[in-house]
């Protein structure tokens, strides 16, 4: 016996400096009389942030405990998947927050309290909400990258609220002592795991009753389908796709330089302007009178010069190739020569905020010129408007900008200098983005294609939807197929323009749509599955091909009796035959027994 429990949220204060503190679930385990042999680990994402943390204990003596517990909200954007499999497999869910942050319960009950709901899928799962801390009033954050106001605590109607949107139980822990974790906390978790136990041996004293039906003869045993392959998704390397373009300056259209001209450092406008309305401003992007901050304006017209000439205009006809770098003067010496690590900073992902610090005291080892050059950049990311008073950023203070903001540029024509004709539409797109992102497009526009000293580029074989489907993916590093058929279509232009890890996204969206669907809607579809198998070879999706095959053996009655069925290869039919489910040695005892039965019934007992 078993009882699975999941926990999201994080009960820590995000602007406290006190990460010591243990958690709702570490301090619940290890202060419970009911608990022992408690075992951790760790699971951790491409970056080394940890996922969740997984916990085993026993409870009640020799029941199995299991508790996922997730800090970071992330995973239901990073690996939607995964967080599904989390909740579906919980007995019971525990969502965990902080009532001095009010930004992250914002955050919470706008944009994750409707995934949950969504992942529930209307189960009878019972949701615990903890409310973790005592309120106290603290000095507002004026992180220039902070826009929220934190002078206000999470009050308890709102808790309560929140409680009932997900038919929840509301606990609020002022402090976690003995008290509010063992009697309180502890006695809830309790009486649900008794009610989850209850149940599990409740449904298999009813599986025990229906197999107990016939005495003289047992039916066979039907074995469980073969386990079909697992496939595991790829780590994202997105922000080290946007590293490597500072690198290699491929598309560079922007040098910034000193007064003396005597250096030159290349960059990207669609880049700059991606975290920094300064830089929209500066390459004209926006207006002044969009901008509305005479901080921004003053500080562009202080610190950079555009040269006279060099700077072109944005349009939707794009610029061409041949057109050199904009010039940009900077008049700040100091600030110049930071400006390399500054510009490793904005294409890391603008989050690494201590590293940046470090670095800058290393170079200029004055303490006076290190606050002076980070206050600048302080600026440049601020959002206009915003106070910039702060005197210390932190990296957990500041939210990754390149999926939001680099969405800003897609499909817009607002420094475009590609532009996609596909089906008689026109598609603009930036250079710099696709180099980064997608090595077969960074051949086609720096070798000797025809491409790379043209504007307008035709597509072929790809339909529009699909191919913006695609670009989206390049600029967000994410994408929602709205169908399996569109999965596949995208998969194929994936395999066309070799991203393999959105071939992966989309094998992984087409695999969890058939495993949730029921037999019945399985069996009445007009959606090929041999057809999709055929594709998936065809473009070299070994994966998905194989977990397909696996698919129609598995579930090889309704496939059989499909016209579909005899498209399938000698090879393929030869596999499905071989594993499939149930077998030919099951079907010829279940007819036995069958027969065996009938025959009991007509049994004359009258001599």
């Amino acid at each position: 016996r078993s009882v699975n429990i999941v926990a999201f949220g994080n009960e820590r204060d995000g602007f406290s400096e006190d990460n010591q503190q243990p958690s709702l679930i570490w301090s619940y385990l290890g202060r419970s009389a009911l608990i022992s042999q408690i075992d951790s680990s760790l699971s951790a994402s491409h970056v080394g942030n940890p996922v969740f943390t997984e916990y085993q204990a026993c409870v009640f003596g020799n029941v199995r405990l299991v508790v996922h517990d997730c800090p970071v909200w992330d995973i239901f954007d990073s690996d939607w998947y995964t967080s599904c499999r989390l909740i579906g497999g919980a007995d019971i869910i525990v969502i965990k927050y902080s009532v001095n942050d009010k930004t992250s319960f914002q955050e919470l009950k706008e944009s994750y309290v409707p995934m949950v709901k969504k992942a529930l899928n209307h189960c009878s799962v019972p949701v615990i909400i903890s409310a973790i801390g005592a309120r106290k009033n603290g000095v507002p954050c004026t992180c220039p990258l902070c826009t929220s106001d934190r002078r206000s605590c999470v009050t308890t109607p709102e808790g309560v609220q929140l409680a009932k949107e997900l038919g929840a139980t509301y606990l609020e822990l002022h402090t976690l002592n003995d008290f509010y974790i063992q009697k309180y906390f502890g006695g809830v978790l309790e009486y649900f795991m008794i009610q989850s136990l209850n149940q599990k041996s409740s449904e298999k004293m009813k599986k025990r009753k229906k197999t107990q039906k016939c005495h003289r003869v047992q039916p066979p045993q039907l074995e469980q389908p073969e386990k079909m392959p697992i496939l595991k998704g790829e780590a994202s390397h997105y922000n080290a796709d946007l590293h490597s373009l500072l690198c290699c300056c491929q598309c560079a259209d922007v040098a910034f330089c000193p007064e003396d001209l005597s250096t030159a450092v290349e960059a990207h406008k669609i880049i700059l302007c991606s975290v920094s309305h300064l830089f929209m401003l500066l390459f004209g992007v926006k207006s002044p009178s969009d901008t509305q901050d005479a901080s921004v304006m003053q500080l562009a017209q202080s610190l950079f010069v555009v040269e006279a000439g060099d700077l072109f205009p944005s349009s939707s006809r794009g610029v061409p190739p041949c057109v050199p770098p904009v010039r940009v003067v900077v008049k700040d010496s100091v600030f110049c020569s930071c400006l390399p690590d500054i510009l490793h900073f904005i294409y890391s992902g603008a989050f690494q905020w201590e590293r940046l610090e470090e670095d800058i005291k290393k170079k200029l080892k004055d303490p006076e010129k290190t606050d002076h050059v980070l206050e600048k950049v302080k600026c440049i990311l601020k959002t206009p408007g915003k106070l910039n008073t702060v005197k210390d950023c932190r990296s957990h203070q500041i939210k990754r900008l390149y999926n939001t903001s680099l969405r800003l540029f897609f499909n817009t024509p607002v420094l475009a200098d590609v532009i996609f004709k596909i089906q008689g539409a026109t598609v603009p797109a930036h250079r710099a983005v696709l180099v980064a992102r997608c090595e077969v497009m960074a051949a086609m526009f720096n070798g000797n294609y025809l491409e790379a000293n043209s504007i307008l580029v035709p597509v072929y074989g790809v339909s529009k939807d699909t191919f913006l489907s695609f670009l989206e993916y390049l600029y967000t590093d994410s994408c929602c197929p709205a169908s399996i058929l569109q999965a596949m279509s995208l998969l194929i232009c994936a395999e066309m323009y070799q991203v393999m890890r959105l071939q992966h996204i989309c094998e992984l969206y087409i695999i969890t749509q058939l495993q949730s669907m029921p037999s019945r809607e399985l069996a009445s579809t007009s959606l090929s599955i041999v057809s999709l198998l055929k594709k998936a070879k065809f473009h070299n999706s070994d994966c998905l091909s194989t977990w397909l095959l696996h698919f129609i053996a598995t579930n090889y009655l309704i496939f059989s009796q499909k016209p579909e069925f005899q498209e399938l290869s000698v090879e393929e039919r030869n596999f499905v035959e071989m594993h499939r489910w149930p077998s030919n040695l099951y079907l010829k005892q279940l007819a036995d027994y069958r027969n065996y039965i009938h025959s009991q019934k007509c049994h004359c007992t009258v001599m």
